[in-house]
């Protein structure tokens, strides 16, 4: 051997130094303004991942020396929001999967038909039956509340929303077995 040999620098390790240097001069700075635009913590450090990566693949800007290395930045970072703003617009409304749907939250066709049914098997009861279904169950009052409102005793609330309930029961489950039978 005729003396030490002489390390190459790593091209992609003087990289990597780069762009964490980037973030450490300007990331919080970034991260504030693409939350400001978005309105979204997670949004925001997506752009601010997305700023780097297109800073990365672009050093040679980011290193000529011309311009603001900052306001190089701050520009991609906006024009990434706008483009995200333009591809969510151009595109249709996204649904979401029955899997994203928490558990019992169910169709909406199916809420308007139960509430349908719920609505017609009202109309079956009795005037007295239906205010203090309405007085607990639509307006949230408590047993003594509506006791109060409709001048009658806390007994007799409990006994006519007993036998009210009682009665709607009757009246949706035929329906519901109908309805089940029907659609098989």
């Amino acid at each position: 051997m005729t003396g030490p040999r002489r390390r190459r620098a790593d091209p992609a390790a003087a990289d990597e130094a780069l762009i964490r240097a980037l973030y450490a001069d300007h990331g919080r700075a970034l991260l504030a303004y693409a939350g400001r635009l978005t309105g979204d913590r997670a949004a925001a450090e997506d752009v601010v991942q997305e700023t780097l990566v297109r800073a990365w693949r672009n050093l040679d800007v980011v290193t000529n020396g011309r311009g603001s290395v900052r306001g190089w930045l701050f520009t991609v970072a906006r024009n990434i929001v706008i483009d995200q703003v333009r591809a969510r617009a151009a595109r249709p409304q996204e649904v979401a999967d029955s899997a994203d749907v928490p558990a019992g939250a169910g169709d909406l066709a199916d809420q308007v038909v139960d509430s349908v049914v719920a609505m017609d098997a009202m109309d079956g009861l009795s005037q007295e039956h239906r205010s203090v279904i309405e007085e607990i169950y639509f307006r949230g009052r408590t047993v003594a509340e509506a006791a109060a409102v409709l001048d009658i005793p806390p007994g007799t609330v409990k006994s006519r929303s007993y036998y009210a309930l009682r009665a709607l029961r009757e009246r949706i489950e035929p329906r519901s077995t109908r309805q089940r039978e029907a659609a098989r």
